[in-house]
């Protein structure tokens, strides 16, 4: 649902009523991810998409009826062989969608999310009867209102699960004991969490970077460029750029707060930009951190990375030299490569042909924990 919170948060300012259908559990090969969603408005507009196209006409439909009934509706849609392309997902998985009319907490979590709130919005899937589409909305500090419906206890756990996914900027399914302990009759609880864009760190205001810069927009990143030169570090050189400054890259890397999402990319491959920029990077607890050069550039700044104290564990996180090998070339191709090793080592994948591999293309996006 947060995924759609700004068009929601205009239909909830125009007083419009809307029901809309998540993606509440992925098992195998299926096009959208946990959390997807698709909303219908009373009027029949649509905003969204739960399944690439597979099954938006029946969740179409079951939006159509929550609106009537204001029930909330939890609906399993699978391979289906006798007719493919009515309702069923060709490509063989199965998805769990939640299809429940807008409430007063998850109206209130998609004007947060809209308005830059890192919020999360917590929704019962299983449990005693009732609970069902209950919400809770969570804030990056802990707090929280609305209810699951199961008592204090059980809200409070939410509430930590869900401030847990917060910080990691993910979205996810949780079970926990139906009274708030991790025993008996449990409830499994979807957790969608909208957080500020990740980080891209550019470092070295060079030509390769400009592509760099849109590259990182594409895959959705808040772009800043740094280069201790002023002359380079301009706006008309990389107008796409979020931020661009002009300062020494140790210097302006030691005043951020950095998540675990954010990419660092250093571009400069000049040993008095990168090592101290290096040293301090490979030490944050940062999703990426990759360096251009040769291999000869690559083995000479390891070797200065050693003699400034980075132990071996520090220097395998570091990606040199950086990108896939797709015998890029120019700028853009280079660029290509460095995203889409990002990618990879975001989603643990290995950045081979999927000509040449066995593991699903889509990989299973549950990420229920069993406690």
């Amino acid at each position: 649902m947060l995924e759609l919170a700004e068009e929601l948060a205009r239909w909830s300012a125009q007083g419009r009523d809307f029901a809309v259908a998540t993606v509440a559990g992925v098992r195998g090969s299926a096009p959208r991810p946990l959390g997807a969603a698709l909303a219908v408005a009373a009027d029949g507009t649509a905003a969204g998409s739960v399944s690439g196209g597979c099954v938006e006409g029946a969740v179409y439909e079951l939006c159509r009826e929550a609106l009537t009934s204001g029930r909330p509706v939890l609906e399993r849609f699978g391979y289906s062989a006798e007719d493919a392309f009515a309702v069923g997902l060709t490509c063989g998985g199965e998805l769990d969608v939640l299809v429940a009319p807008a409430d007063p907490v998850t109206t209130v979590a998609v004007r947060a999310a809209a308005d830059g709130a890192s919020v999360a919005l917590v929704r019962a899937l299983t449990g005693p009867p009732g609970l069902l589409g209950r919400a809770l909305l969570v804030t990056q500090d802990g707090t929280y209102e609305g209810g699951l419906g199961g008592g204090a206890a059980l809200d409070a756990t939410a509430a930590r699960e869900a401030r847990a996914l917060l910080h990691a900027g993910r979205n996810g399914l949780v079970e926990v004991g139906a009274d708030g302990a991790r025993c008996g009759e449990t409830v499994r609880l979807l957790v969608e969490c909208r957080v500020p864009p990740p980080r891209m760190l550019v470092f070295g205001a060079i030509d390769f970077a400009a592509a760099l810069v849109r590259a990182g927009k594409f895959l959705g990143h808040h772009v800043t460029v740094c280069d201790a030169r002023p002359v380079f570090a301009t706006r008309a050189r990389f107008p796409e750029a979020d931020e661009v400054v002009a300062d020494w890259p140790h210097r302006y890397l030691e005043r951020q707060e950095l998540d675990a999402r954010t990419v660092v990319c250093v571009l400069t491959h000049d040993a008095k930009f990168d090592i101290p920029l290096l040293e301090r990077a490979l030490r944050l607890p940062i999703a990426y951190v990759g360096a251009m050069g040769s291999r000869r550039t690559h083995a000479a700044r390891l070797a200065r990375l050693r003699e400034a104290g980075l132990t071996d564990a520090e220097l395998a996180r570091l990606h040199s030299p950086i990108g896939l090998d797709l015998g890029a070339r120019t700028a853009e191709e280079t660029a290509l490569s460095i995203a889409a090793e990002i990618v990879a080592v975001r989603h643990g994948a290995s950045g081979a042909p999927l000509t040449t591999g066995t593991m699903p293309i889509h990989r299973d996006a549950r990420s229920l924990a069993r406690r």
